[in-house]
């Protein structure tokens, strides 16, 4: 007879299995090509328009007209519209692509690692990990290695983003350690851990802020902690643009593996997935990309956790379809985001972790209460 399981590992399992129901009418290959195709259309269309609007607009057609000259290796001409678009809206569009497409890899890397549709580096306090490394390595003088570009001069940098990778690595290891205490797993302990750790962390990072001896540079990381783009430079795309693809190719290579650790890590290992590597594996890719992306645009919340959620209602659970929808998927939405930031509010700027947070709550509090109106 088999030994019985406590009544809370037993929810535990039921709460973080997303079982069979994720995986049902996955759409075709062809319909898939369709949706990436139509989600690429999307994206060129509103890097044009963060690109044309702004304090002084520029027409399409002038914006798309200097981004070729430029690519042609043609000088630029006189006036300050070349000015804005190459060195200031173009890098600052394409970072918005960047993080949002690594924060959705990162999400659903993350979803699938703890079996928890509620997992999210902000909630769990990854993005909060990375913030006090990045933050520790400013403020203590360790960004000094980190390069040029981005952020304070910092942001962008090899220094700074390993500062972030150690802080986010540090973190979730923490997180994860405390959730699984007593051979449980239930979904409900690891995010009250992940909220603890994360404000703790906080509160860490803001009386290192206070520390700082200059009185602008303390307003500048208190803005960017809340989530900002504007300290993108050409120099500042460098790292995302290497770990982004990076991170989607790794992820990618193993999507039959998450499809598998999904349904549960005996389902995973009877089907010959090594889930200790995976797991290993998937620890460091996600703590990595959120060490990048925080370093270059400080912690923007909840679009890791939205767009899994959206993504599966159209693409369904294989993780084959899901990862490079959910970063084409993320990459329109921090665009779409960082051009309500920039014109909603004449003259001052938004950060973009407060207009995500304002869509992203909404979200968790939904999913929070399907999920436990269903008994799960």
């Amino acid at each position: 007879m088999a030994p019985p399981v406590s009544a809370e590992r037993g929810r535990g399992a039921a709460r973080t299995d997303p079982g069979p129901a994720a995986f049902r009418t996955p759409p075709g290959p062809a319909r898939t090509a369709t949706l990436a195709v139509g989600l690429l259309l999307a994206l060129l269309v509103a890097l044009t328009a963060a690109v044309s609007l702004g304090a002084t607009d520029i027409a399409p057609g002038e914006v798309w007209s200097v981004v070729l000259r430029r690519l042609g290796g043609q000088p630029p001409r006189p006036g300050t519209d070349d000015l804005i678009v190459w060195q200031l809206r173009v890098p600052r569009a394409l970072l918005a692509a960047l993080v949002g497409a690594g924060l959705g890899l990162v999400g659903t890397a993350t979803q699938a690692l703890v079996r928890n549709p509620l997992a999210d580096p902000y909630l769990l306090g990854i993005s909060n990990g990375a913030s006090l490394g990045a933050v520790a390595a400013i403020v203590l003088g360790a960004g000094a290695v980190a390069g040029t570009g981005g952020v304070f001069g910092l942001g962008g940098g090899v220094g700074l983003s390993l500062a972030a990778f150690a802080g986010a690595l540090a973190a979730f290891a923490l997180v994860w350690t405390l959730a699984r205490r007593g051979g449980g797993f239930a979904p409900l302990r690891l995010v009250l851990a992940g909220v603890g750790i994360g404000q703790f962390l906080a509160g860490f990072t803001s009386y290192l802020v206070l520390q700082a001896g200059d009185e602008q540079q303390t307003r500048g990381v208190l803005f960017w902690l809340m989530g900002s783009l504007g300290g993108a430079t050409w120099g500042t795309l460098a790292l995302p643009a290497l770990a982004v693809p990076a991170g989607l190719l790794a992820l990618q290579a193993r999507a039959r593996a998450l499809n598998a650790l999904t349904m549960g890590d005996e389902t995973a290992a009877g089907v010959g997935v090594d889930v200790v590597r995976l797991r290993r594996l998937l620890f460091v890719v996600t703590s990595l990309l959120t060490g990048v992306l925080v370093a270059v645009s400080g912690a923007v919340a909840f679009v890791g956790l939205m767009v899994p959620h959206l993504c599966r209602l159209i693409v369904g659970g294989d993780h084959r379809r899901l990862l490079p929808v959910a970063a084409l998927t993320g990459a329109l939405l921090l665009v779409v985001v960082d051009i309500v930031c920039r014109t909603a509010m004449d003259g001052q700027e938004l950060p973009v972790g407060v207009v995500t947070a304002l869509i992203g709550a909404p979200v968790l509090l939904y999913v929070l209460d399907r999920r436990l109106g269903a008994g799960s």
